[in-house]
């Protein structure tokens, strides 16, 4: 057999084979791109090769962005940050039908977006706002589902760690993909407001919140603009031009440690087990990124992108359909793998297609990672969903149920963003960011 050939065997059968005997994706990835890599270029220059091609790919300053954001989120997820950004949601919601549920939604979009994080967001608004949905009648399941559903929105909205890692692979602007990905974001948690009202307006036995009064309004918004500001001073600077995305994420860690000691909620003697927590979240994502440079070496070496893209065009040549199709490829994989080691598998095997039909790497960053976020709140390893099903203290089966109305949704979302290059490309190329 061709050595190509054989290389591309091993590695696409080696990773399927890790992941159903239920071997971490990083090993799967790495161990089966050594030893393709070991037909193609013999073991002694297969291990020299792989160290250098894990070295090239973590060997990047944009990289650097992702330890200090994840660090960032972390101190925001213990600074006490959550309850000001809940007590801000429900103003911000005031008397809406199911307006606690509706509070989650709002609250997930907010420290979602501050802390780059889905699963700290269902984690963090979920362990609060949970009990007080049932207290007040709300049925458990469906405040879970509520705030799992709405978690993935902060995936979107910058910024976003996955955004980062896409950049990485397909070369796209990383202040771009941060722009794109707010329209799409924030009508992700507009659809997730829409199925609770609808479920609420059938069940008026469903108090609402208590009437907020101006000054007590304005005063818990005063109380949350400092957390809300961070958003503002690193996008804002990423866009004037005053730092880069790297440096912006160094200046998060600098303002959440500020303002959490304002808030005198973090202490000095917690330091070490915050640095201990976003080392440990950073090292499995570099670790990832440095062994998918093996398999970028050899999925090139064996023409796999290439393979697969004559294999599609052999379906159809229509640009709906292969789009409906990458979008479903997509889905299902999200239902398998995590989001990152996703994006870099597939980012480089169908760019190059929807690259054929004119479509702006920025729009297929947002498209792929909206899709891949679906994956995080669906079974049978949805990050998002498990945590928040935990958080609630309800099975996987009690949750799944709840979410079909927000998962039927979000999916014809998608199919509007990829469709509507608009919700995506408007404004980036508004600020100048992409060209049309």
């Amino acid at each position: 057999m061709d050595p190509a050939a054989l290389a591309a065997l091993i590695l696409v059968a080696g990773i399927a084979i890790f992941l159903v005997i239920g071997a971490p994706i990083s090993i799967a990835v790495g161990l089966s791109s050594l030893t393709a890599l070991f037909v193609i270029l013999g073991v002694e220059n297969g291990v020299l090769t792989s160290a250098q091609q894990i070295f090239r790919g973590i060997n990047s300053f944009p990289l650097l962005a992702i330890p200090f954001f994840v660090l960032a989120g972390v101190i925001m997820n213990n600074g006490g940050i959550a309850l000001r950004l809940i007590n801000a949601a429900k103003v911000m919601v005031g008397r809406t039908p199911g307006s606690l549920a509706q509070t989650n939604v709002a609250a997930n979009a907010l420290f979602g977006a501050v802390s780059g994080s889905g699963v700290a967001a269902a984690a963090a608004i979920g362990s609060t706002m949970g009990p007080i949905q049932a207290k007040e009648g709300y049925n458990r399941g469906f405040a879970a589902a509520t705030n799992i559903a709405s978690a993935p929105a902060g995936m979107l909205i910058p910024p976003s760690n996955l955004m980062i890692v896409y950049s990485l692979v397909s070369g796209a602007s990383i202040a771009a993909l941060f722009v794109a990905g707010y329209v799409p974001g924030l009508l992700w948690a507009a659809v997730c407001m829409v199925i609770v009202f609808l479920y609420a307006r059938k069940r008026p036995e469903l108090k609402m919140t208590e009437r907020i009064g101006f000054t007590e309004g304005a005063k818990t918004i005063l109380i949350a603009v400092p957390a809300l500001l961070l958003i503002v001073v690193v996008i804002g600077g990423i866009l004037r031009g005053i730092f880069t995305p790297t440096e912006a994420s160094n200046i998060a860690v600098i303002y959440s440690l500020v303002l959490s000691a304002v808030y005198k909620s973090i202490k000095f003697r917690d330091l070490p087990r915050i640095l201990m927590d976003a080392a440990r979240t950073t090292s499995v994502v570099m670790f990832l990124i440095g062994v998918s440079s093996i398999m970028g070496f050899v999925m090139s070496f064996a023409q796999i992108p290439a393979m697969v893209s004559e294999a599609m065009f052999t379906i159809s040549e229509s640009p709906v359909v292969l789009l409906l199709l990458i979008a479903m490829v997509l889905l299902v994989v999200g239902l398998f793998m995590d989001p990152t080691p996703a994006v870099l598998i597939f980012t480089p095997i169908f760019l190059p297609i929807v690259a054929a039909f004119g479509i702006h790497p920025v729009h297929f960053g947002i498209m792929m990672v909206f899709a891949l976020s679906v994956g995080t709140i669906t079974p049978p390893v949805g990050p998002i969903l498990f945590v928040g099903a935990k958080v609630a203290g309800l099975g996987i089966e009690d949750v799944v149920r709840r979410l079909m109305p927000f998962f039927a949704a979000l999916v014809a979302l998608l199919v509007m963003v990829i469709f509507t290059p608009a919700l995506s490309m408007w404004l980036p190329t508004t600020l100048q960011l992409v060209t049309p």
